[in-house]
């Protein structure tokens, strides 16, 4: 294996990480967020408050796109599968 070909799967493993954790972090940095303005705003400081609907959020995009996410997971497993004679 050549050090081309490692730094490519490995430019391909991480770009395909990044596309299926994607939704799940912005999601959770989004709503993390609003709950933060919301606490300051409001001086309300209690730990549940933050957690929950971060924990609700994550849930709801795993739910809507969780079938995406596999997609992704699985079409960049069969393109490894099927490029492994290629590789040696």
């Amino acid at each position: 294996m050549s050090i081309d070909l490692a730094v490519m799967l490995t430019s391909k493993t991480l770009w395909a990480a990044l596309l299926v954790a994607a939704p799940v972090l912005l999601a959770a940095l989004l709503v993390g967020l609003l709950v933060s303005v919301f606490q300051v705003v409001t001086q309300i400081q209690e730990m549940s408050l933050s957690f929950v609907p971060k924990l609700l959020s994550v849930v709801a995009v795993l739910v809507i796109a969780g079938s995406w996410m596999l997609r992704q997971i699985v079409s960049f497993a069969a393109w490894v599968f099927n490029a492994i004679p290629s590789y040696l």
